[in-house]
């Protein structure tokens, strides 16, 4: 994508232009965030990422309101940078066929649509193939084909609870638990992404493309890996452990609560069963070296037996420190530990903008606002955020670009209300 196509650029020293992807064309028929998010990473490594959208409401993320201001854009900020927006009337005769001529010439095509729509409209994986055997033809559904559950809709949330990770998530004697973040969908994407990636390496060599296909909930469980892996240990299936890992026999392990008490106010420490130092560091930092040797805690063995005291040894003296002091002295110490951030406070941790890690997207009709961008650092800097798109924003320019038609075709296209 160029700098004539993209205006919104922010500027951030901390961030570079990627175009690994550059010259690859991407026809976007996705909503929401599976789909989207999938794209959004092709689109920051460079892919020309068109969104095709209906002109009346657009990506139905967008939230719009009829005849209202749009007063929650940022839902579809995080999962639209960097794309450009076309609006098509894909129930339009003419809107159709342009889409199809696009098609002909893209590298990817990607959905998301509820099972069956896409071939409803004319665009499904046999059609596109016959205008051109090259593209990598991509479909995000919530159950896979074969499933006795391929023809429901899917959320994020929906995912999670059939792919697992509900059933692993809370207190070992609480209800199942949803996950805080939707892995269910921008999990989903990443694995879509990365295969679209190898699909166009092999297509550099075989000129062919391919049809590639991911459910959500197939996606969650490759996620599960671990939670997998304890069920064959244990042969039984995987547990809710809370802050615990379940199968990992280990002490000291877990959220400790730090002053001033708050909500979030606690340091997740976890000393490793493979080195025995840990232990003995650990009480250094607690004030605790009375402890050291005695054969009470002498093995990993001897401390889960002694969990519950060992917890409150840790617990006595986070109460007396806040999360980042415990954090900075037992990392500093050499034992694992990691402070309960919420969102705001990372947003405000300004080293995270310094890196580039979050950017500033500002955006024509916005506020500004401050997003985590790609995390992958590519010499040194990851790829540069640029404002999510207004609706329609360029559907002339990208009818120019990618077809080659002129203002006055353009005219009598809108004119006939497809495009």
């Amino acid at each position: 994508m160029t700098e004539t196509t993209q205006p919104n650029r922010a500027v951030s020293d901390a961030a570079a232009p990627v175009r690994f992807l550059a010259g690859v064309k991407i026809v976007d028929l996705t909503q929401f965030e599976a789909g989207p998010s999938c794209t959004e990473a092709l689109a920051w490594l460079g892919a020309d990422v068109v969104k095709i959208e209906n002109p009346k409401m657009g990506d139905p993320g967008r939230r719009l309101r009829p005849g209202q201001p749009d007063n929650d854009p940022y839902y579809f900020h995080v999962f639209n940078a960097n794309k450009r927006s076309m609006t098509v009337n894909l129930k339009s005769p003419k809107g159709l066929a342009v889409v199809k001529d696009m098609l002909a010439s893209a590298d990817v095509c990607i959905e998301n649509f509820a099972p069956g729509a896409i071939e409803r409209l004319g665009l499904g994986y046999d059609v596109v193939r016959g205008l051109n055997p090259s593209i990598v033809y991509a479909q995000v559904k919530g159950f896979g084909e074969g499933s006795p559950y391929e023809k429901n809709l899917a959320f994020d949330m929906i995912a999670q609870a059939c792919g697992g990770t509900f059933s692993v998530t809370g207190d070992a004697d609480g209800p199942p638990t949803r996950p805080g973040m939707s892995l269910g969908d921008t999990g989903t994407g990443m694995t879509m992404a990365i295969t679209i990636l190898g699909a166009l390496y092999q297509r550099r060599q075989s000129g062919q493309g391919c049809r590639l296909q991911v459910a959500m909930q197939d996606a969650i469980m490759h996620y599960m890996r671990i939670n997998f892996a304890t069920q064959g240990l244990t042969g039984a299936a995987a547990r809710r452990g809370g802050s615990k890992v379940p199968g990992i026999s280990n002490a000291p392990m877990g959220l400790y609560p730090c002053a001033p008490g708050g909500p979030n106010d606690y340091v997740y420490i976890m000393t490793s069963r493979a080195n025995p130092d840990h232990w003995d560091r650990l009480l250094k930092v607690v004030g605790r070296e009375d402890l050291i040797g005695d054969s009470r805690y002498a093995s990993p063995a001897d401390r889960v037996l002694r969990e519950a005291e060992v917890d409150a040894i840790i617990a006595g003296w986070t109460r007396t420190h806040d999360k980042h002091d415990a954090m900075r002295a037992v990392g500093q110490a050499g034992i694992p530990a990691g402070a309960v951030l919420d969102t705001m406070e990372l947003q405000n941790d300004r080293s995270f903008e310094d890196r580039g890690i979050m950017q500033v997207m500002r955006h024509p009709l916005h506020r500004d606002f401050k997003m985590p961008g790609w995390p992958v650092r590519i010499d040194g800097k990851p790829p540069m955020l640029t404002a999510s798109p207004v609706l329609g924003e360029h559907t002339d320019a990208v009818l120019d670009e990618w077809l080659g038609l002129n203002a006055e075709a353009v005219a009598a296209l809108r004119a006939e209300g497809a495009v």
